[in-house]
């Protein structure tokens, strides 16, 4: 979230990430506070490695196929 803004809007604040509206909040304060605890989730994030990624579930069709069979 390097790109973010906090816009008021009325009453209330609308946090901006980019271009897209994530959150409306009464709070200036409040919003700032929230995009500094994501910001701190997301960099305590491990790093999602390349075989996790490559892993899909394909189904068992065999099996799948022999219990429809009467």
């Amino acid at each position: 979230m390097s790109n973010y803004s906090i816009v008021r809007d009325g009453n209330e604040y609308v946090v901006r990430a980019g271009e897209k509206s994530v959150l409306k909040i009464s709070s200036r304060r409040r919003a700032a506070k929230l995009i500094s605890d994501a910001v701190e989730l997301l960099e305590q994030q491990p790093a999602p490695s390349e075989e996790v990624e490559a892993t899909s579930i394909v189904p068992d069709l065999g099996a799948i196929l022999d219990s429809q069979v009467p």
